[in-house]
């Protein structure tokens, strides 16, 4: 009975096309376990389960388009079917036709069902050459992401044209695809670096490549510039490690850009001590003639003939390539073999010392230390309980060019001494004597005895840098215990301070009326709040690598140091006249700042809380995310490539400066020193703008997130609380929060007087008007009742309703019908663009957008409104 049972189940199964129809009917009645044991049974049934398998799939378009669909979940249960029944594989001529079949279906199948047809029809055995034809089929049709996509499951790669592959994906914006497809393949990827680099050279029109390719979707020629590829070379090398001197013309560009910034840094801000911009000239250019050339119209610009001249005698060059008033001036010089910069120069180091922070300890308090036997005094004082010591590091800048830093320079300063490690020299000597971990073990006691206070200023960096210096020392940051990270109070003085930006303001004007501009940031800011002057950066940049070490840069280093014990015990002494918790040690001491991982590249680079937070005592009390900060503290500043992000995180109620398409990266470090903001960008400009900020105060997201990713991985980073009253507290368009609340009678008799002034151009400066909550709206209304007074007696038929700064009120952008909704009692007007918000009948719908941000942050009670 069983047997005659089955036999009459068996039918259904045996035509192809009446099994799809089954499972299709019991895919749309959503019955998984029937589903699957009919389609097991079906494919038993079939004479030839994988052609039947292409028949469903051929009779179908259940398959096409993303997500699980029944063709995916069909594919996947013959797969796992075969396993269980490996006899049904095909071979030969059969097999030959079943792959000619497939094959026509992987060009528009998704790409989740790639791999198991690849795998079922076993295309990896199918004839090379047949394969690449049909790649080449879909090139040549127009399907490039589609070839590339096939010819990597399929590992073609090899013996295909990497340039004919790659540029379309590359016009198409499918960067990560074009990464992929030479991702397993060094040869490859050196292919391609070099490929980018020739469109890189001056001169290269890149549009004259793209007329070769045909129907280029999303193709924005605006957006593939010189900048761009660039950024794209440093990327590869970065992630494939590739040699940097495959990709001449990007290097060349990238040196290009550090002469422009030394230029600025000397001539401009006058930060920079002739001695270290000559360094660092030399360095940069090197023997490399172009980049001389370059140097050489700097300084016609910058400074004048006669200082281009010397260069010129410096790098040896030709005169015939020599402008003619350069050439000229050189015919007056006479051939020395050091020549020195002009006299003239000179008088940009003529900086007054007694206006900057002095080292309060004689010179013969300062140890250089290069040999093991010199570290023992050093060893005895600082391994000492209850001491207190300062440490700092020094390294050569980098520039903005890959890798990591390594520490030159380790400063450790007591009372009335301080110990200058040369820490290549000493790590160096140690591994000649067999001795290398003994250099790393003085560290490692120094920092991990919580008997000790240890006292520095951004100790994540600086503690990330040893690491890459010695191997022995990772995991320093894990270890340590009883540090005191004086970042953590210069954030919480800028917040207790209320005359902080005046008073830094002040001594900035006071340097632009000596005619030496020099505003102060970072370590110098705190010196000059807390002690009374700044320190002289002068030295900062300095090559730190280069000995003997110059007398002005062995001041330096130890002033950086000492200066941290003497905050310190001022602090110490009176917190509470900065502004500070009384019980300053208890709050301070314990762990330095851990910073919080970003995503996928940047996932090794760690950065703090903004807040303050520093993590205290045990090592497991580190592992806390940082105190929670609401969104109305919460201030950033976007880098143009993240505009999204930027206007999501203004619906949230965050305080949000963006940087326009055309501004340089660079400006969000200055608007982050101005305002308090932290740095949100992300890929190669992070590596720039983290330099230029506090420990801290720039954070990379991934730019090929979509907006409400990034901002969901901000506020986990940095704990921002958002409530549902922070949600359209903002203006997206001008990031103001401060409204008008008008009443809807009053409004409708503003908007019958903009259209008797619309000939004098009164009202509207915009085509659509968004919505806008009433609750976030009545609490600025209480906040502006000045302006809400105004606002009422403002004529009702005048040509337009001033708001702050004049600005007008964009009444006109009402659409018709909207004052006419009895629902409907106020509006809401933005008191900075004159932007009209009002709460139309979807805002609940728009608000639950923001449910998930709600729950990362935690605000149950506003979920439960929302659900």
């Amino acid at each position: 009975m069983n047997q005659e049972s089955d036999s009459n189940d068996e039918p259904a199964g045996q035509d192809p096309l009446l099994l799809l129809k089954t499972i299709q009917l019991l895919w749309t009645k959503k019955e998984m376990k029937k589903l699957k044991e009919e389609i097991r049974r079906g494919f038993a049934g079939l004479e030839d389960p994988l052609a039947g398998l292409l028949d469903i799939l051929e009779s179908s378009t259940d398959w096409k388009g993303k997500g699980h669909s029944l063709g995916y979940y069909i594919t996947s249960e013959l797969q796992l079917w075969m396993k269980e029944h490996p006899a049904v594989q095909q071979s030969g001529m059969k097999l030959k036709k079943l792959q000619t079949r497939v094959l026509r279906i992987l060009a528009q199948c998704p790409a989740n069902l790639l791999d198991p047809l690849i795998s079922i029809y076993q295309l990896h055995t199918a004839d090379r050459n047949y394969l690449l034809g049909h790649v080449s089929h879909l090139y040549h049709r127009g399907d490039y992401k589609e070839a590339a996509i096939l010819s990597i499951k399929l590992k073609l790669q090899p013996d295909q044209d990497v340039e004919k592959m790659c540029m379309p994906l590359l016009f198409q914006d499918k960067i990560n695809l074009m990464e992929d497809y030479v991702g397993e393949y060094p040869e490859l990827q050196c292919k391609l670096v070099q490929i980018l680099d020739t469109w890189c050279e001056p001169g290269f029109n890149i549009r004259d490549i793209a007329r070769q390719y045909q129907g280029l979707s999303r193709y924005k020629p605006d957006k593939l510039n010189r900048k761009m590829l660039s950024k794209l070379v440093f990327r590869l090398l970065d992630r494939f490690n590739v040699d940097p001197a495959l990709c001449p013309n990007v290097i060349n560009q990238r040196h290009l850009r550090t002469l422009n910034y030394l230029f600025y840094k000397r001539f401009v801000e006058k930060t920079m001590t002739q001695e270290n911009w000559t360094d660092h000239v030399q360095s940069t250019v090197g023997e490399n003639q172009w980049l001389q050339g370059h140097l050489i119209q700097l300084l016609i610009s910058y400074c004048d003939l006669n200082t281009a001249a010397r260069w010129a005698q410096r790098c040896n060059l030709p005169k015939e390539i020599l402008p003619n008033g350069v050439a000229d001036e050189l015919q007056k010089l006479k051939i020395q073999e050091s020549v020195e910069e002009a006299t003239k120069a000179e008088k940009y180091e003529e900086i007054n010392k007694k206006d900057y922070y002095q080292l309060p300890i004689p010179r013969a308090n300062i140890h250089f230390l290069q040999k093991w036997e010199e570290m023992l005094q050093c060893w005895e004082k600082v391994l000492q309980p209850g001491q207190i010591v300062a440490i700092d590091m020094e390294w050569r800048p980098s520039f903005g060019m890959v890798g990591k830093p390594r520490v030159s320079l380790l400063q450790i300063a007591v009372k009335d001494e301080v110990f200058l490690l040369d820490l290549p020299q000493l790590l160096e000597q140690a591994e000649m004597e067999g001795e290398k971990e003994k250099l790393p073990h003085f560290i490692q006691m120094l920092y991990s005895d919580a008997a000790i206070t240890k006292l520095g200023y951004g100790m994540s960096g600086d503690l990330s840098s040893l690491a890459a210096t010695c191997f022995a020392l990772k995991g320093m940051d894990k270890q340590s215990q009883g540090v005191v990270d004086l970042l953590t109070v210069d954030k919480q003085l800028q917040k207790a301070s209320i005359d902080w930006k005046k008073s830094s303001r002040k001594v900035e004007q006071s340097h632009e009326d000596k005619g030496i501009r020099q505003p102060e940031k970072g370590l110098s800011l705190l010196v000059q709040h807390v002690l009374g002057k700044p320190l002289d950066k002068t030295e900062q940049l300095s090559n730190w690598e280069k000995r003997p070490l110059r007398e002005e840069q062995i001041i330096y280093a130890a002033s950086d140091a000492y200066c941290l014990l003497e905050i310190y015990e001022k602090l110490c002494k009176d917190p509470t006249s900065f502004g500070l918790n009384s019980d300053l040690t208890k709050s301070l001491v314990g762990k330095p700042t851990i910073k919080a991982r970003a995503k996928k590249q940047l996932n090794k680079q760690e950065v703090p809380s903004p807040c303050g937070q520093q993590c205290k005592g045990s090592e497991k009390e580190t592992s806390r995310p940082p105190a929670p900060i609401s969104a109305k503290e919460f201030s950033v500043v976007c880098d143009n490539m993240l505009q999204g992000l930027g206007r999501y995180l203004r619906c949230l109620g965050v305080d949000v400066r963006m940087l326009e398409n055309e501004d340089d990266h660079r400006k969000a470090a200055e608007i982050a020193r101005q305002e308090g903001r932290v740095i949100l960008t992300s890929g190669l400009p992070y590596q720039t703008l983290q330099s230029q900020v506090g420990e801290g105060r720039c954070f990379s997201v991934n730019c090929s997130e979509k907006a409400k990713e990034q901002a969901l991985q901000v506020l986990k980073h940095f704990n921002v609380q958002v409530t549902l009253e922070d949600i359209f507290s903002r203006c997206q368009v001008c990031n103001c929060n401060k409204y008008l609340k008008v009443p809807k009678e009053r409004m409708r008799q503003l908007v019958e007087g903009s259209k008797h002034s619309a000939g004098d151009g009164g009202t509207s400066c915009s085509t659509l008007c968004e919505e806008k909550s009433s609750r976030t709206c009545d609490a600025a209304q209480r906040t502006e009742t000045t302006e809400s007074e105004w606002l009422e007696r403002t004529d009702p038929c005048g040509t337009a309703v001033g708001l702050e700064e004049g600005t007008t009120l964009q009444v006109a952008a009402i659409p018709p019908g909207v004052l006419d909704k009895a629902e409907l009692t106020d509006f809401y007007c933005c008191t900075r663009c004159g932007k009209v918000f009002w709460e139309g009948s979807h805002f609940g719908r728009v608000v639950s957008q923001f449910k998930d941000v709600l729950v990362i942050t935690g605000d149950e009670q506003s979920i439960y409104k929302l659900s």
